[in-house]
């Protein structure tokens, strides 16, 4: 029997990845490609969606090439993206009218505001920002993608006579890359990330008129919402394949790596270590609604069944050790900050409060700063580094124990991925920090591991036993208790002194 391929395109914040499959989930290849980060000096963020789509073009074709698979024995896609960016494109000629706006940028804040400051809804007494959290899960916030498509609507020159003409489309990056990789035959998103736009109402699985007025967008506008592991259209990646393959799976990209991972029963928690972070944890087929600053989002829907998830998303993780590189020179490379922070002084006390965006979960606080606390005259370069390190998994921990609190779950063991797991250091304090172990599989792909699984599940080419098969490493807490505690209690006063007014 000839033997089949699958294909993973992760397209994340800072690039696109093309990964290759074989039948029995064996990761064989990778390659990828970076494109540029537009950031001005107000911080607001964009990606330019015609360089994202042509190097997925490249990706694919370098896969192919580089692997020596034959083309026609590849079976199906499957997509990971990432989420909250939002664009708009012409309906008719699949240009943007705009730049994507990345999940990053907080251009919609006066938005929000607007919106909250809004009326009340006389028949239950609910304020607007209320009323969106409950349909969607989601703190009224510029983090998700209705308010960066609203700031189009107002904004973009001709783009609100598009949509009122039926000829706009909105979407995320996944709905835009089915849409140019099907010749716009498809518009399609999926439920991971429709739960993600603050326009999709969680318990109804559908796009919510009343969510679509609040923020201005023409339900005419939105993609279908198709099942994760469904049919979203055919592609041959513009002639790279002898034949067009069906996209057999899409995917948010954290909710990809929480699926690659196989968090798929009540409990089960992921971290992704990105540019930013998104933390999950399954909580099964009823949704948990959380005040602890935690959100509420649908996990995915496979197999006809839905899961739903906490999670709590971190503005900048990764980005801390690319800011320690690039734009303060504390190190030559990333991989250099785990051996400084093993030689920093034990006793120092320095912490980052890496708010260069404003702070995500639990604080929601697009309007403070970053900022070194806690500094005396000997905190060098490398206390400085081993400060960045441990912001990460600060963050990290005060979701983690919100989580714990609002499922009503104890003890858990937290799944890894994203290039930041490569540092032993960081993860070590992780585990301490946490007091909880900590595995991280031995692939670092997991985003479009998932979304490649999602689509060979869906092909019926995969199996759920595929799940049990990724090699892992392990690190188990070692810190005293009387350490920790302290430490998360400096934590704990440093962000406050960035909070204060």
């Amino acid at each position: 029997m000839k033997q089949k391929f699958i294909i993973g395109i992760d397209q994340s914040t800072q690039g696109t990845k093309a990964i290759l499959f074989d039948e029995k989930g064996k990761l064989l290849h990778r390659t990828d490609r970076s494109h540029a980060q537009l950031i001005d000096e107000r911080g607001w963020v964009e990606h330019d969606p015609e360089e994202i789509y042509r190097n997925t073009l490249l990706v694919v074709e370098e896969l192919l090439g580089k692997s020596g698979v034959d083309r026609e024995a590849v079976a199906c896609v499957g997509i990971s993206n990432q989420r909250e960016t939002a664009m708009a494109w012409n309906r008719n000629t699949g240009k943007p009218v705009y730049n994507a706006i990345v999940w990053q940028c907080a251009r919609g804040e006066e938005i929000c505001r607007r919106i909250a400051v809004g009326a009340v809804r006389q028949k239950d007494n609910l304020s607007a920002a209320e009323d969106v959290r409950q349909r969607t899960g989601l703190k009224l916030s510029p983090y998700f993608s209705a308010a960066k498509l609203a700031w189009i609507m107002e904004h973009v020159e001709g783009a609100a006579g598009l949509a009122a003409r039926g000829e706009l489309c909105c979407g995320t990056m996944d709905s835009y890359l089915v849409y140019r990789l099907t010749k716009g035959k498809e518009f399609r998103t999926d439920y991971s990330n429709a739960s993600r736009t603050q326009l999709f109402h969680i318990r109804d699985l559908k796009w919510d008129e009343t969510l679509c007025g609040i923020f201005g967008i023409p339900m005419a506008c939105l993609p279908e919402v198709t099942d994760s592991d469904g049919y979203f259209g055919m592609t041959d990646f513009e002639g790279i394949l002898p034949a067009e393959v069906p996209i057999h799976g899409v995917m948010g990209d954290s909710h990809g790596a929480l699926f690659g991972q196989g968090c798929l029963t009540r409990g089960m928690m992921k971290t992704t270590y990105g540019t930013g972070s998104s933390i999950m944890m399954n909580i099964g087929e009823q949704p948990i609604f959380s005040d602890l600053g935690i959100v509420t989002s649908l996990a995915w829907k496979t197999g006809g069944r839905v899961q739903y998830v906490l999670e709590g998303n971190i503005n900048y993780t990764g980005a801390v050790i690319t800011w320690m590189k690039d734009q303060v020179g504390l190190l030559k490379h990333a991989a250099e900050s785990e051996e400084l922070a093993n030689t920093a002084n034990p006793a120092d006390r320095t912490y980052l409060v890496p708010a260069f965006s404003g702070l995500g979960a639990p604080y929601w606080r697009s309007d403070v700063s970053a900022a070194f606390v806690g500094m005396s005259r000997t905190t060098g370069r490398a206390e400085m580094v081993k400060a960045g390190l441990c912001s990460i998994a600060y963050q990290i921990a005060d979701i983690v124990a919100l989580m714990k609190e609002a499922a009503g779950i104890g003890e858990v063991e937290l799944r890894v991925d994203g290039g930041p797991t490569k540092n032993s250091f960081l993860m070590q304090f992780q585990s301490d920090i946490l007091d909880s172990r900590i595995r991280v599989p031995g692939v670092e792909e997991l985003s479009g591991l998932g979304a490649a699984y999602a689509a060979g599940l869906g092909a019926g080419i995969y199996d759920e036993s595929l799940f049990g098969r990724l090699p892992s490493i392990q690190y188990a807490p070692a810190m005293n208790p009387a350490e920790r505690n302290e430490k998360l209690k400096g934590w704990k006063a440093a962000v406050e002194m960035v909070l204060k007014p």
